[in-house]
């Protein structure tokens, strides 16, 4: 298909418009060279009189959960019951470094990679046994979240792999948003040892991703994992 020519007409206009605009911006310069210059505005500002008087009084513990959380967090935690022997697995004071919280994971030396990343601040960590048959491990691990939601991630990861689990049940924690009690029905089997069942509760809080373990020989009661889950979520 051959292309339209353009007629003498509209080449006409469009050189007249280019000739107006030329004229219409030289008139524009002459007007405005013979004008006063316009004086700016100072660049000085009014100074701003300090207020008098005591600052606000700080948030309560109610107000702002950082208060509390960025304490001891092995205050958090919940308190071994009467009854039973500390657990002899755990340190003595009470804390889990990057290194040792690494070697909890099935693959430490990747554990503390994404660890570094994800910010890890810290871990509190507490437990207890009842004869050789029964046991409960409870961390508290706390994320910097300065550059990523470290807490969300480690609760999500801990959500999967719990879930992924063959004969697993899993109950919402009441209160928590998106915190879920999870009771594995088949036990772990290894050579030499009783077979071990086990339950566990994935939860969070702001910046701290809560860990629950209990593994017991004989099957453990959803009422089980799911008062020590909703005891410890009321402490943060």
């Amino acid at each position: 298909m051959r292309v339209r020519r353009r007629g003498r007409t509209t080449l006409l206009i469009a050189t007249a418009a280019v000739l107006g605009l030329v004229a219409g911006t030289c008139a524009g310069y002459l007007v405005q060279a013979d004008r006063e210059p316009t004086k700016l505005p100072s660049l000085s500002q009014p100074v701003v009189a300090q207020a008098k008087g005591a600052g606000p009084e700080p948030l309560s513990v109610a107000q702002d959960r950082r208060v509390k959380t960025d304490g001891d967090l092995r205050k958090l935690l919940l308190k071994r019951p009467k009854g039973t022997r500390e657990a002899d697995w755990l340190s003595d004071d009470g804390w889990m470094d990057i290194g040792e919280y690494s070697e909890s994971f099935t693959k430490p030396a990747g554990a503390f990679r994404d660890l570094v990343g994800d910010e890890f601040r810290r871990a509190a960590v507490t437990g207890w046994r009842v004869g050789s048959t029964y046991s409960v491990e409870i961390r508290l691990v706390q994320y910097r979240q300065q550059e990523n939601l470290g807490a969300a991630e480690a609760a999500d990861d801990g959500h999967y792999w719990a879930g992924n689990e063959d004969g697993t049940r899993n109950w919402d924690i009441p209160g928590t948003g998106d915190g879920v009690a999870y009771v594995h029905t088949k036990p772990h089997t290894e050579a030499g040892y009783l077979p071990m069942y086990e339950a566990e509760a994935q939860a969070r809080r702001g910046d701290i991703a809560v860990e629950i373990w209990v593994n017991s020989t004989k099957p453990i009661a959803k009422a089980t994992i799911m008062d020590l889950a909703k005891r410890q979520m009321e402490r943060l």
